[in-house]
């Protein structure tokens, strides 16, 4: 569906719903299609998704950095 500038704003809940539903929607000025109305991918995150799949175990941030780490962090060495 290629509606205008003036139609868009009109109709922005509708547009919206339809490029929601599948339906491409364009927005053009005049006769140029300038815009194109599309979903934005809804991603789920998941904590703890390699949960006992990674070998070994990785650094525990919430523990005090050693000394040496520390310094490179700071630019002392």
């Amino acid at each position: 569906m290629q509606v205008t500038i003036h139609g868009a704003k009109t109709n922005l809940s509708k547009l919206i719903d339809a490029a929601l539903s599948g339906e491409e929607v364009v927005i053009a000025k005049g006769q140029k299609p300038v815009v194109k109305l599309v979903p934005v991918a809804q991603t789920t995150y998941t904590i703890g998704l390699l949960k006992g799949k990674v070998p070994g175990k990785g650094p525990d941030f919430f523990e005090p950095m050693q000394e040496d780490d520390l310094a490179l962090w700071e630019g002392a060495k």
